[in-house]
């Protein structure tokens, strides 16, 4: 039975939830209904919903019309693999040294690289979003200035491709946390395809609160790949983590958010290294300045 979809966007949050809620009662009843943010912070918000049946086209365009949205656009939903759909579509990514890529192209690692194999199933922080490559390229170019650092945390690590590329560039060990446990087991099942067991530990804390943490802090680098919310409710912790003249380097920010972050963290003790902006995207490169 094919399945349809209906999107619209609109540029209020309180219209688009009400939208939503509209649409739990349209006819043919729908599915399951959508509401969310398209970007942090970009003000713009998707309303979606998906029907067993085609939806009327007037009566959603009706609908659009009355909470000022954009016309819905309607399309038949074709059943599909997705694990396979992403393993034929996603390609591998060169970000600095490092070359992501999925065991489907295992046939495809240059000599001259650091690989970092991230299977396409496990999709967040596989290198290919702005933020991880903003933070690879990053670790890429402290390295080549003679940067180094003995002690490394990766704090909201997704996949842990990030504390896997230290690891694979310095000898010492390095930890990676994150706060949701799926997270925590694919970040494993990916150190644990890398042949990095004994380099990278990885366990499950929000922020800095485990004791594996606190006992190797401070931190000669410390990457914090999460969004603004998370990085300015953590920036005290950020300074005492970090050692002083050791390296945060942050991402998960959009351009519009970065001078409020970079202003919070210079606050604390924090100077600025590097800003580089891939898309809509800033990873921040800080010095700490002292420890706090």
């Amino acid at each position: 039975m094919p399945t349809f979809s209906a999107l619209t966007t609109l540029a209020d949050k309180d219209r688009a939830e009400a939208l939503a809620g509209a649409m739990e009662d349209f006819d043919p009843e729908p599915t399951g209904v959508g509401c969310f943010e398209v970007e942090d912070g970009s003000g713009l918000y998707e309303v979606g919903a998906y029907f067993d049946a085609a939806p009327d086209d007037i009566a959603l365009a009706l609908m659009a019309a009355a909470y000022g949205a954009a016309p819905f656009t309607v399309s038949e939903v074709p059943e599909t693999d997705w694990v396979a759909h992403v393993k034929r579509n996603l390609q591998p990514v060169a970000a600095g040294r490092f070359f992501v890529y999925g065991s489907h192209d295992a046939d495809r690692v240059p000599e001259d690289c650091v690989p970092l194999l991230i299977e396409a199933a496990m999709a967040f922080g596989t290198g290919h979003h702005a933020t991880t490559m903003g933070c690879l390229r990053a670790l890429d170019r402290l390295d080549r200035e003679g940067f180094r650092a003995r002690n490394v945390a990766d704090i909201g690590c997704g996949t842990a491709v990030l504390a896997m590329a230290a690891a694979a560039i310095w000898p010492d060990p390095v930890i990676a946390s994150d706060i949701d446990p799926v997270a925590v087991e694919v970040a494993r099942a990916n150190v644990a395809a890398n042949g990095m067991e004994d380099r990278v530990s990885c366990v499950e804390a929000a922020g800095f609160d485990h004791p594996a943490l606190a006992a190797r802090a401070p931190y000669d680098l410390l990457f914090a790949n999460i969004l603004k919310g998370p990085l300015m409710s953590l920036a005290p912790e950020m300074a005492r983590s970090v050692a002083s003249g050791g390296i945060a380097i942050l991402s998960g920010i959009l351009n519009t958010q970065a001078d409020e972050v970079l202003a919070a963290y210079r606050t604390i003790g924090f100077s600025l290294r590097e800003r580089d902006e891939i898309g809509d995207w800033t990873t921040l490169v800080l010095t700490c300045a002292q420890s706090v």
